[in-house]
């Protein structure tokens, strides 16, 4: 049989964690992130067009919630700058220095959410990239 060949309609990431409303909290006030689904348990947030975070209430999704983790959530943004004066006036966990990584054409930063996900906010350096 062959792959459908229909286009996707929806990206989500999953991720999952033992306080659900502090998470919700951080990614609604700190991120902005609009409610898109509200599934209960599950919170899933638009990132842009077609791409979206869910949040998981590990007691309840199909995996459970891990001390390492190996995942790290990207947003390119069209002012790299000003996000990170904002993540600095909100004292955000782990926040690092603002860099530039011309290797792969782009200026960014990063720092941990509520559970210790790592999100970095990023914008390109240069068309393409």
């Amino acid at each position: 049989m062959p792959r459908p060949n229909a286009p996707n309609t929806l990206a989500i990431t999953f991720l999952y964690y033992r306080d659900l409303p502090t998470a919700m909290a951080f990614y609604e006030d700190i991120l902005g992130l609009p409610l898109a689904i509200d599934q209960g348990w599950c919170k899933i947030y638009r990132i842009c067009a077609g791409a979206h975070v869910g949040l998981v209430d590990e007691s309840r999704g199909m995996n459970k919630w891990q001390a390492v983790k190996p995942v790290q959530l990207c947003i390119r943004v069209p002012d790299v700058d000003a996000w990170y004066a904002y993540a600095q006036e909100e004292d955000l966990a782990n926040l690092s220095k603002l860099f530039v990584n011309d290797a792969l054409g782009i200026c960014a930063f990063v720092f941990n959410d509520p559970e210790g996900y790592q999100i970095e906010i990023q914008s390109a350096t240069r068309e393409g990239a």
